[in-house]
């Protein structure tokens, strides 16, 4: 069967990560997060983070030892069963169309801000649009994909360098005072939910894993990649969330959150420095770009290792003529993230992001436990306490959000038994 080329080094895998990475997470998720617990999000990034590092390493000795396209799904085969294999790949399919929908909302919302256009009826048309041009931009294969997100990923890293060190000196203690205030009146529940948001928000790294078939020397390149790319998203992180907060407040960060999507670009226009607002509000709208470029390639990559196995139409395995892109399966990934965009509502299709990853990241670390002495790189505890941590936090979302998404796991089962039964007649 066609293999896609190895054409990714290692400092090219730290931006795809990256791209990945800093994006919806902090121009969006931590507006979402303040809302629910105040300052307190502070902390929340933090064991975030915890958890994330642990899902990484994990993801790291994973991709190292078995690098193809497909991530956990390639894993959970290998190393668990069938049933299991097919429910990460399931489970990816449906938390990275949510977040890829979420990023299309959070940059059709920046842009609009940095127009200076306050239309919110454009903003589901605008992100319709990015994600019909980006998928243009996959399509064209993965060399010109890392090109473009390279240039993204510095543009941001600019912005937010720039909303970090100019909001420094705008900050006041009293915003900071109550450190916990709890959307549900309970500061544990509120916590763990803001923790949970919090999480997805550093899981573009696994895009480094689902592009394992591409990456070269995968051993050495996908575990360095992998811990680069998160070390510094949550120096990151914290950087931009301590300044958030400490310049306008968690509460007007919650309100700008919900009611345009841009809660960064609210704090920015407080500053003294008048550049900082046009900058961070462009460098939000790079940013989403370069999180819905690079969810878009690790979807496909997932969608084409499933059509590989049976467990999808055989055409989602199809490569364009020069074996660079499983353009069959970008397109179909395109069309499901522009039909969750038309929910319009960042909270609902980041919550439900967030509920499926974690079952896909419990996967991750039960496969990563099957590992041989000679196989592991890091101790097994990682993974047993990576295990633990999202199985707790999955269920802090939303009830609603995890009934349904519970829902569609049957519904996935259902699938891949109705695959598997056509496979035998076939």
């Amino acid at each position: 069967m066609a293999q896609l080329q190895r054409q990714v080094g290692v400092w090219g895998a730290v931006f795809m990560g990256l791209g990945s990475i800093i994006g919806t997470g902090v121009f969006v998720s931590i507006g979402i997060s303040a809302g629910i617990i105040g300052a307190g999000v502070i902390i929340a990034i933090g064991v975030a983070a915890i958890v994330a590092t642990c899902n990484a390493l994990s993801s790291a000795q994973l991709a190292a030892n078995h690098p193809v396209s497909g991530g956990t799904y390639e894993y959970g085969y290998r190393y668990l069963t069938p049933q299991i294999g097919f429910m990460a790949g399931w489970f990816f399919l449906l938390a990275k169309s949510a977040s890829a929908a979420t990023a299309a909302l959070g940059f059709s919302a920046y842009l609009l801000d940095f127009l200076a256009i306050d239309d919110q009826g454009l903003a589901v048309p605008l992100a319709l649009g990015a994600v019909i041009g980006l998928t243009g931009i996959v399509l064209i294969g993965i060399r010109r994909s890392s090109t473009a997100n390279t240039i993204i990923v510095s543009i941001t890293l600019f912005a937010l360098g720039v909303f970090v060190f100019t909001g420094l000196p705008e900050m006041d203690s009293a915003n900071f005072d109550p450190f916990f205030e709890a959307e549900s009146g309970n500061t544990i529940s509120s916590l763990l939910q803001a923790c949970a948001l919090m999480f997805v928000a550093y899981t573009g790294y696994g895009r480094i894993a689902t592009l394992g078939e591409e990456v070269r020397d995968p051993r050495t390149t996908i575990p360095q990649a992998i811990i680069i790319t998160l070390g510094v998203t949550m120096v990151l992180y914290m950087a931009v969330a301590v300044v958030a907060i400490g310049t306008v407040g968690a509460d007007t960060l919650s309100s700008a959150a919900a009611a345009s999507a841009a809660p960064l670009e609210r704090a920015a226009s407080t500053f003294d420095f008048v550049a900082a607002q046009p900058i961070v509000a462009f460098g939000a709208v790079t940013a989403m770009l370069g999180v819905l470029l690079n969810l878009i390639l690790g979807l496909s990559r997932v969608l084409l290792a499933m059509g590989r196995r049976g467990d999808m139409p055989k055409v989602t395995a199809t490569l364009n003529q020069d074996a660079t892109t499983p353009y069959v399966s970008v397109l179909i990934m395109g069309g499901v993230i522009a039909a969750l965009v038309l929910i319009g509502n960042v909270k609902t299709t980041w919550s439900f992001s967030a509920f499926n990853v974690f079952l896909y990241y419990s996967i991750t670390n039960l496969s990563a436990l099957q590992l041989s002495v000679e196989e592991r790189l890091y101790p097994r505890w990682v993974s047993w306490l990576g295990f633990a941590l999202c199985i707790s936090l999955a269920f802090w979302v939303d009830l609603d959000i995890w009934l349904v998404g519970l829902g569609i796991a049957g519904i996935g089962l259902v699938w891949h038994e109705g695959a598997k039964q056509l496979r035998a007649d076939g």
